[in-house]
This record gives structure tokens, sequence and C-alpha cells, in this order.
């Protein structure tokens, strides 16, 4: 599922740039991945281009969000789904497992080496994060949001 909305111009302006990007991807390291690279072009052709700083901060929420969902909320068998909505001022990403156990902690790791940053990393680069149950089944959401910097 995919659609663009473009909010009317009041006052000549062009109008400001919205839309929404959903799709299902499987949970596995390719999923992820996937996810990833599709939300990079959704955000280019949303006017947010590859080479700048909000493009970079976003697909780096999107990596790790959906790599949570992946090695921590995996069911066989059972997709992951990806959100994304633009409007104006913000992006929000949400990110929907189907594992009801494992609450979602920004914390820091007994064990540095290799895993354990992902939401560290969410909690400090988007504007605001949390999590809530799954509405319409077992599992979980876990979303962030991030206000776009202003032109000038």
């Amino acid at each position: 599922m995919n659609n663009e909305i473009a909010a009317p111009s009041r006052n000549g302006q062009p109008p400001s740039p919205t839309g929404h990007f959903a799709m299902r991807f499987s949970s596995t390291p390719r999923g992820a991945r996937l996810a990833r690279r599709l939300v990079g072009q959704r955000l280019d052709a949303w006017g947010i281009p590859y080479d700048c700083d909000a493009h970079h901060t976003l697909t780096l929420i999107v990596a790790e969000l959906a790599t949570n969902a992946v090695r921590h909320g995996r069911v066989p068998g059972r997709d992951f789904h990806l959100a994304l909505a633009r409007d104006a001022t913000n992006v929000r990403i949400e990110v929907t497992d189907t594992r009801t156990e494992g609450v979602p902690v920004a914390a820091m790791p007994a064990d540095l080496r290799d895993t354990g940053r992902g939401l560290l990393l969410v909690d400090h680069v988007a504007d605001r994060w949390d999590w809530h149950p799954r509405p319409d089944g077992p599992g979980k959401t876990v979303w962030a949001e991030y206000v776009l910097p202003t032109r000038g």
C-alpha cells in the first residue's frame, strides 16, 4: 500500500509535501535491509535527498527499528509492518512486529561488543520515540518521530 497526499495551498505557496508509505516485510535480515532501502527512496521522492543529515538520520532510525523487529520481534512465518508518514514538519516511523514479549528499552547493554545499542541510537537521534501494544492482534509497535530542520 502506497499513496501520496498533497496538502492544499492557502497562501499561494507550493503545497507542503506530505505522504504516507506502508508495507510488510519478511522478518529476515533481507527484509530489514529492503525496508531501509525503500524508505530511503521514498524520502528522496518526498524532497529529503540522499545526501542530507535528515535522510541519514531517518534511514538510521528505520534500520534500527527494522533490525529490532527481525531480531527480537520475529515470529516464524510472520512479517513485520513498516509505516512512514510525513507532513510539512515531521516524519513518523512505525514498525510493528507480532511478538508480545520483549518490551523495548533504551538501556546500555551489559556487553558492548556487537549488539544492544539500537534503541540508544534511536533515543539519541529521534525527537520522540515510544512503543505500544499492537491494537489489532498480538505484538507491538515501536514508533519514532523526527522533526525536519527548517529551511532558511
